[in-house]
């Protein structure tokens, strides 16, 4: 039988999830609780981390990801288009581009295509925010699973796609 090691992600070990399914008198496998279980908890902990890694460079994650997501479609986006990439509204894109507007990391114009509209660019500050913490991100992000072997990245890339597939069990009706 394959054993789940004991961790501190603070989830329920298999013993712990077949006795709170059996308590319920439900007929899940404990097995695939115990997995979801660990997954929100390592996000959690893995959301906290990088808070903590971003907040070096005077960053959060979503400020982060707002000036990657720019860089990597030519150094101007709508803020519908920065929403819709992010996974946010339009008002969390709103806050971010406000507090990076402050630090001239990026700028606001009108837009060529919709005058009454805005668009977000990069400004040669923020490309070279992105430039000068690019070493230390990308050495310690593949620090964070630098246990993996590439077969093993492989493969988890394969299994957490299919996990986030699954995603609307949680938020679907």
């Amino acid at each position: 039988m394959t054993q789940y090691p004991e961790s501190d992600l603070g989830a329920p070990t298999l013993d712990q999830a077949r006795r709170q399914i059996s308590r319920y008198g439900l007929t899940v496998d404990p097995q695939a609780v115990l997995v979801a279980a660990r997954l929100m908890a390592a996000g959690a902990r893995i959301g906290q981390a990088g808070e903590v890694h971003f907040g070096r460079f005077g960053l959060s994650t979503g400020r982060y990801r707002l000036l990657a997501d720019l860089e990597d479609h030519g150094g101007e986006k709508s803020p519908s288009q920065l929403a819709a990439s992010l996974g946010v509204s339009r008002a969390t894109v709103t806050g971010l581009v406000d507090g990076l507007e402050r630090e001239g990391l990026v700028a606001r114009r009108p837009s060529a295509e919709d005058g009454r509209g805005n668009v977000v660019i990069l400004t040669a500050r923020g490309a070279e925010k992105l430039r000068d913490l690019a070493p230390e991100h990308f050495a310690r992000m593949q620090a964070l699973v630098g246990g993996l072997s590439a077969e093993e990245r492989s493969t988890f890339l394969d299994l957490l796609a299919r996990v986030v597939a699954g995603i609307d069990a949680l938020t679907g009706d």
